[in-house]
Parts: structure tokens; C-alpha cells; sequence
């Protein structure tokens, strides 16, 4: 047989090692005869084993033996973990070259298009004109930018706000998109994008920091979210605060309406999220959504692409019809987890793999995939179709923490030729078939874009 060691190696291995270890084993074992037996054939002399090396070498064969299973263990395990990474990778594989051309299946990948560069502040929240191709960011720096994420290039900054700017939206009534920006000065202000960015109006009448602010597909209304732990409705044309919702007990964080604005989702420090009908002339919370063990920081409803991957997950037959509009929803929370929630307020799957804050949520327009982002720097993409699993992972999204995330809105043929504006919040979060618009009219655009605490905005597009 051939040997694996050299003279050299055997000799450490055996004659100053093995054999006093197997020697000290059998002799603490009361098998001195054996031990004998063995120190005569090897000729080892009765100084080379003495009482002090037995009881140092007395317990190495066991903790050997014990290293070796060990280690064993540990192969099989990496062996079991790489046999798995192999599979997902010859999946991917697979289905790469489809992604690549389907705006259906669609995903982010590395390097960004654009890494845009101005703000002197963490980046809180973007938004899309919902038909050219402008976005929005807000900062803590107290600006608001508008750049051109098809070039790159930032276009101009607004300035007004005295102190964080959280969250943007573009929206607004038929054939007049206005540009909403929400902060911690307690304000709201509406940017007329047709006339320079000039600020039209500033809404008062939160008593704390506004988290969040959405533009509703009707009309002229817009949602807020605030600090102190109510919702409000505004009428954008007369500046007013229409309703305030109150049932959360603590900051109200996320605000997100439904595709035909009959409906809000609302999230918060109470580690809840609301469902709101606000049909009714008084509005409450229909459905109380409790499983969360830390604040719910970011919320959406599924579209209708969605229905037919989540109604199996929830265990149904068939899938809701698509003219209902708040059948499933998800959400993001402290506690790194993303929910997924019926309309009965019941979690039917909570999806794991964040280490850190979840941040923001967006739903792919094709239905079969949900983005997430958050505090440990990673986007994350979690197929639907496929038991909710996690598919991709973008590690090197941002150098830190992540805070918000937008899929940009679809280009509708009737939109572009009457100039009717939707909330990028419904056409990029929520993207099922708009109102009256034919599916063969939609076409999907394959871009997102990302901001963080290390003040870039990263576009990712196809």
C-alpha cells in the first residue's frame, strides 16, 4: 500500500503521538497487558512512558476521535449547503436569459445604472413621475431633488422644508401632477412640475413629524401619516384636511393606498397595521393586523398580478377576483421579518432572511415576485411562485443602511395621450391593469431605484 505521509510526518504522527496516546488509553482503561503488549513491540522504553506522559497523553485518542467526528459533521453539512447553492444557482441559471427580456420576470442586478450624487443627508424616500422620466428624493439635508434617472443627471433642488424631508409622491388631479413632499417641520408642500417646481400650497395641521404621504388615484385627495398617531385625508385643490384617522397608538410610519383609493394600509411603532375603508363617512379600521414583534416601518398591497402566487400561499383555491383591491397585503418590520397578511387580517407567511430593519417593500408588476430593502445594506428579491424564497440577494446594494425603495411606474398608451396623471405610489406599487385601460396598453419598465443613509440614489435597470 502505498503511503500518504513521509517517513518524516509518520514519525510525529505514530511513534510521538499515536502510539503513546494508544498506549495512555489502554493502560487508563486497566488494559495493562494489552499496553504491555504494544510498548514491547514498538520497544519503547519504560523512561519514554513514564507516569506523567500517560496522564498527558491518557485523553488525546478520545478528543482526536472527537475532532474527527466533528469535522465530519461539518463536511456533510457543507456538502448538503453547497448541493443546495449548486441547485438554486442551475435554477437561476435557467431562468437568466428569460429574465434578461421578460419585463414580466424582470430582476435588479449589479452594478447600478446610475449612482446619483448630490445630497448632504441620508436619503428617506423616492418617487417616479408617473410619466416622464423625473424622480424625486428626500433627504435630511431638508432638499428635495429632482433628477433624470435615464441620464443620470440631477435637474434642480427644492428648497423649503426647515428640517428632514421623509417621504415624497407624485400625483394629483386629472391632468395636473403635482410633486408632495412630507416632514419632520410638521408640513406638507405640493410642487407644481409644470411651472419650475414652484410650491403652491403647504399643508398644516399635524401636531408631529410626517412620515409618509401618498397621492389616492381619485382626484385631488393625498394621505398622510404622522408622529402624532393619526392619519389625514386632503383635499389638494383647497388645501384642507378633509378627515384624520386615529386607532394607532403609536407613530403612524407607512401609509399606502389602494389601486382605486377606496382603501388605505397603514403601519406603525404599535406593531400593527391598519386596514381603512374610507368609503364611509366616518372611516375606521376594518381589520387590526397583529403579529409583529417590533414597529412595522413599511406596508403595500399586493396588486392583482399577484393573487393567483398568494392565494395559494394562503392555502385557497382560487383567487380573489382582480376588481378587489385589498385582498392581500405585506409588510416590513423591526423585527426583520416581511409579513404577508389576507383580508382578514390573518399572517398566512412571514418571510425570513433580512439580519436587520426592513425598510421598504415593492411588489414586482408582474405579480411573482416581492422587493424588500433594508438596514442590512442588501435588496432581496422573494419569489411567490416558488413558496415565498428568497432568489436573489443584492449584497453590495449600498455601503449603508437602506431606507427606501420604488419600482418605476408602467407607461399607459392613454395616459401619455391625455396627459391623466396617477399616483406613482399605484402605478409603481400596486401595478395590476389600471382603470379602464387594456393589459396590451401597459407596458411594464424594468428600472427601480434605491436610497440610503450614504446619500446615493442607485438606479437599477434593464
Amino acid at each position: 500500500m502505498s503511503r500518504l505521509l513521509t517517513g518524516r510526518q509518520a514519525d510525529e504522527l505514530y511513534v510521538h503521538t499515536g502510539h503513546k496516546s494508544i498506549i495512555a488509553y489502554l493502560s487508563a482503561h486497566n488494559l495493562s497487558a494489552t499496553a504491555a503488549a504494544l510498548r514491547a513491540e514498538l520497544s519503547l522504553e519504560e523512561d519514554a512512558l513514564d507516569a506523567e506522559t500517560t496522564a498527558k497523553y491518557q485523553a488525546l485518542l478520545e478528543r482526536k476521535w472527537t475532532s474527527v467526528v466533528r469535522l465530519q459533521k461539518k463536511a456533510m453539512d457543507l456538502e448538503s449547503r453547497n448541493a443546495a447553492l449548486q441547485s438554486d444557482l442551475d435554477n437561476t441559471a435557467a431562468t437568466s436569459s428569460k429574465r434578461k427580456h421578460d419585463p414580466l420576470t424582470w430582476l435588479p442586478r449589479s452594478p447600478a445604472r446610475h449612482a446619483l450624487e448630490s445630497h448632504q443627508g441620508a436619503i428617506n424616500s423616492l418617487a417616479f413621475h408617473p410619466i416622464f422620466s423625473s424622480l424625486a428624493s428626500g433627504s435630511d439635508d431638508y432638499t428635495v431633488k429632482i433628477w433624470d434617472w435615464e441620464l443620470g443627471e440631477l435637474e434642480m433642488t427644492l428648497k423649503g422644508h426647515t428640517r428632514a424631508v421623509l417621504d415624497v409622491d407624485y400625483g394629483g388631479p386629472r391632468g395636473g401632477i403635482l410633486l408632495a413632499s412630507c416632514s419632520a417641520d410638521s408640513t406638507i408642500k405640493l410642487w407644481n412640475p409644470t411651472d419650475g417646481y414652484k410650491n403652491i400650497r403647504t399643508l398644516t395641521g399635524h401636531d408631529h413629524s410626517i412620515s409618509a404621504v401618498r397621492f389616492l388615484s381619485s382626484g385631488n385627495l393625498l394621505v398622510s401619516a404622522s408622529g402624532d398617531k393619526t392619519l389625514k385625508l386632503w383635499d389638494t385643490a383647497a388645501g384642507y384636511c378633509v378627515k384624520t384617522m386615529q386607532g394607532h397608538t403609536g407613530w403612524v410610519r407607512d401609509v399606502c393606498p389602494s389601486l382605486d383609493g377606496r382603501f388605505l394600509l397603514s403601519s406603525g411603532s404599535d406593531q400593527t397595521a391598519r386596514l381603512w375603508d374610507i368609503s364611509a363617512a366616518m372611516p375606521e379600521s376594518k381589520v387590526v393586523m397583529v403579529g409583529h414583534e417590533n414597529g412595522i416601518g413599511c406596508c403595500a398591497f399586493a396588486p392583482p398580478a399577484s393573487y393567483r402566487y398568494l392565494a395559494a400561499l394562503a392555502g385557497l383555491k382560487k383567487p380573489p377576483p382582480p376588481t378587489n383591491t385589498a385582498e392581500f397585503m405585506a409588510t416590513g418590520a423591526r423585527d426583520k421579518t416581511i409579513k404577508l397578511w389576507d383580508a382578514r387580517g390573518v399572517c398566512f407567511m412571514t418571510l425570513i432572511g433580512h439580519d436587520n430593519w426592513v425598510s421598504a417593500l415593492v411588489f414586482h408588476p408582474g405579480g411573482q415576485y416581492l422587493l424588500s430593502v433594508a438596514d442590512d445594506k442588501t435588496l432581496r428579491c422573494w419569489d411567490l411562485s416558488n413558496n415565498g424564497h428568497c432568489v436573489k440577494v443584492l449584497a453590495d446594494a449600498h455601503g449603508q443602511f437602506i431606507t427606501c425603495l420604488r419600482w418605476a411606474p408602467p407607461i399607459v398608451k392613454n395616459a401619455l395621450a391625455t396627459g391623466e396623471g396617477t399616483s406613482s405610489e399605484q402605478a409603481g406599487e400596486g401595478i395590476g391593469t389600471p382603470k379602464k385601460t387594456a393589459a396590451s396598453e401597459v407596458q411594464i419598465r424594468c428600472v427601480i431605484a434605491t436610497g440610503s443613509m450614504d446619500q446615493l440614489v442607485r438606479i437599477f435597470a434593464n
